[in-house]
């Protein structure tokens, strides 16, 4: 029970170990949750915050406390209105959050009218890291903090078409020239000059390998990294395999106005079949066992810590 000011004047490690390990799980605020018909949404809700809870406690380690405070709350994206905090799982339904987070900080009337350049590139919303040490610690004791997560190999597939099978004037000659250089024998100069026509196979090979010849990216780094669920104590767990309902629910607890509801459209590729178990199926197939079994490995945190069951 230390004051602010004493809190504020240690190191922000030795406050966030004592704040946030172990992890306490507080009882969601539904004062603001109308009508019965979420009673099955909340229930899953409360499922999956035990059951991540419980893995915390089980799994800890304090080995991940060498982040920098600043690093932890990187990716989180800062309401301040409707005091919400939402951590940005890209290819999990994060641009139409970022649509809400607008609309709901009053930057746009509707969310259906919002470019995906506006969202992406607009830098209309702050995070977490912009605020000063005392900024971060009240938000992350007293905002509703949200993360929402999607089966991973389906993420991993759904990222690199997103990336590699539609032009793309930075994934291209940035990631593929690099992953087609390495991993590809006798390729051709159009190949190494363009960097397009990455298959499935030689991403994974990238995916895998310790010394990448380019970095890690967000669209597939694991959830674990992205949004560290153990040190920080998400209220809300969101999937995208209950996008809709799950949002819809999260909007009524932190009383967002009646008539906004979570957008359904598709962001980009609208005509593209969505990545699915069926379409996961067919990528695998390209892959050894032994590169299925690694990629399974590589996201085995979060298949664990979200209760997702392995393909």
């Amino acid at each position: 029970q230390l004051s602010d000011q004493q809190k504020m004047s240690e190191s922000p490690l030795s406050w966030f170990r004592g704040v946030y390990l172990p992890p306490v799980l507080h009882p969601l605020n539904k004062t603001l949750v109308k009508g019965g018909k979420w009673k099955d949404v909340d229930d899953t809700q409360e499922k999956r915050r035990s059951f991540l809870h419980d893995f915390c406690k089980k799994y800890n380690s304090r080995k991940q406390l060498r982040t920098h405070l600043v690093h932890l709350v990187s990716r989180i994206y800062v309401e301040d209105r409707h005091k919400v905090l939402y951590c940005e799982v890209p290819k999990a339904g994060c641009s139409n959050w970022k649509r809400v987070l607008m609309v709901l900080n009053g930057l746009a009337a509707s969310a259906h009218n919002i470019s995906h350049d506006d969202v992406h590139y607009g830098k209309h919303l702050r995070k977490l890291d912009s605020y000063d040490l005392k900024g971060i610690y009240t938000r992350l004791n007293t905002y509703t903090k949200a993360i929402f997560v999607r089966d991973p190999m389906e993420r991993l597939v759904s990222a690199f078409r997103d990336k590699f099978e539609h032009p793309n004037s930075y994934y291209h000659p940035v990631f593929g020239k690099a992953i087609i250089k390495t991993y590809r024998h006798n390729a051709n100069e159009e190949a190494l000059k363009t960097g397009s026509g990455v298959k499935f196979k030689e991403f994974i090979q990238y995916l895998l390998d310790s010394h990448r010849p380019v970095g890690m990216d967000i669209h597939w780094e694991q959830v674990s990294k992205l949004c560290y669920p153990c040190l920080i104590n998400y209220d809300f767990i969101g999937k995208f395999e209950t996008l809709e309902e799950d949002a819809n629910y999260f909007l009524q607890l932190v009383g967002a106005p009646a008539e906004l509801k979570f957008p359904k459209f598709k962001d980009r590729h609208s005509s593209d079949e969505r990545t699915n178990a069926e379409v996961v199926r067919q990528y695998l197939k390209e892959l050894s066992n032994e590169e299925r079994q690694l990629t399974y490995d590589f996201y085995y945190l979060d298949y664990l810590m979200f209760n997702y069951t392995s393909p």
